[in-house]
């Protein structure tokens, strides 16, 4: 997949575009992207997408914009393995922001880029003081030649499929519904580097993930997969906080445990997907209660697992 970071001054060629922020690339978002490609195909041109860094919410209220599910470059991933092409990467700025609905048509859509076919969510706004809708992109078409297509929303149990719906199962510790709405589990990658030891001193050394989320979305013990960029997979439990019992007012560290593994992750890129939440973060009163609380979630992660896998092979021998 192509990464344009900056808007080129006349397109090239024509392409499909679709255009939005895709937090966490769920299921609403992968059936805009399932539209995308087909009309892409039909078409002959190249399927891309829009997205903006930072997202508008976090330019004009950063402290009221809601957490990132991911990161840009897991949804950069996401997206390239959901079939985009090209991913124009739009630095939001004041600038930006003073662009006007009709010019962002005209000079962004049409000339810049050569949108033939474009696809935005039904409550997509657009340009200074979000002027722009629907039905000022339906009114364009006929001066301008392209097609313009509106994502209805996916609806899911009853349940309207987004960013925010899968915000809300996280800080429940609902995993199971939230990865119902990802369609698949929710996952933080990033790079393995060095932490302050700690965990191999009491007996239980992890693999510490420098994340890129300043303000991860979940928080507490949890049952997790490691995915290696080898492709190995490895099972654990994973403590996602500030680590109150050690440190006063730490940022988030994202630390796994991996299970019967004493090789060295040092500099590679992984993939943590959590499963399952146990409990909240706890402050203790000392470390000898907190190693032994360790060597709990460890027994409970062991035992989930444990189920996991006795229920997998009672549906592999009731499909038999």
């Amino acid at each position: 997949m192509r990464i344009l970071r900056s808007i080129p001054l006349a397109a090239n060629i024509p392409i499909a575009l679709t255009i939005g922020n895709f937090d966490g690339v769920h299921l609403g978002h992968q059936g805009m992207l399932a539209q995308l490609r087909q009309a892409a195909r039909r078409l002959s041109v190249p399927a891309c997408v829009m997205i903006f860094e930072p997202h508008p919410r976090e330019f004009f209220a950063p402290d009221q914009a809601p957490v990132r599910l991911t990161s840009l470059r897991e949804k950069l991933a996401l997206l390239a393995q959901h079939g985009v092409e090209c991913a124009h990467v739009c630095r939001f700025n004041y600038a930006f922001a003073q662009i006007t609905a009709q010019e962002f048509i005209e000079t962004v859509l049409v000339r810049s880029l050569g949108v033939r076919w474009l696809q935005v969510g039904d409550d997509f706004r657009f340009g200074a003081r979000r002027a722009g809708d629907f039905a000022m992109l339906k009114q364009a078409t006929g001066r301008f030649g392209f097609e313009v297509a509106a994502m209805p929303s996916v609806m899911l149990d009853g349940e309207r499929v987004s960013s925010t719906s899968v915000r809300n199962a996280l800080a429940t510790g609902d995993l199971a519904h939230a990865g119902r709405l990802l369609g698949r589990p929710y996952s933080i990658s990033g790079r393995v580097v060095r932490g302050d030891q700690l965990g191999r001193k009491l007996g239980f050394p992890t693999a510490n993930v420098q994340m890129k989320h300043n303000r991860p979305p979940l928080t507490g013990i949890f049952a997790v997969e490691l995915h290696d960029d080898a492709g190995a997979v490895r099972r654990g439990v994973a403590s996602l906080g500030i680590r109150p019992t050690v440190i006063q007012q730490g940022q988030p560290v994202l630390e796994v445990h991996l299970f019967d593994f004493d090789g060295d992750l040092y500099g590679r890129q992984v993939r943590v997907d959590f499963l399952h939440k146990f409990r909240d973060e706890e402050k203790y009163a000392d470390i000898d209660t907190l190693t032994r609380q360790i060597a709990a979630d460890v027994e409970n992660a062991k035992a989930f697992f444990s189920r996991q896998d006795a229920k997998s092979a009672k549906e592999i021998q009731a499909g038999k």
